[in-house]
């Protein structure tokens, strides 16, 4: 991946992140309704088709999402 393609991801995943607290903080969307979209996003990338290589890609996208989810980076739990 080339930087400026490391660096856009870096940046939606930074953006996407600060909108799910913000919707959280604001009380439009509980923590179980994130974690839930996160789940689904993370679903997508597992059960994603295409070569040896865009599969790796996707795996490692699924990987990192679950990450998140387990490090509750994306709600500010209490």
């Amino acid at each position: 991946m080339s930087t400026t393609s490391e660096h856009a991801g870096q940046a939606a995943l930074s953006i996407c992140e600060a909108l799910l607290l913000a919707l959280n903080d604001r009380e439009l969307l509980p923590e179980h309704e994130i974690v839930g979209i996160l789940r689904d996003a993370a679903a997508t990338h597992e059960n994603a088709v295409g070569t040896e290589l865009e599969t790796e890609r996707h795996r490692a996208v699924a990987d990192l999402i679950n990450a998140i989810i387990a490090g509750g980076n994306s709600v500010r739990r209490l």
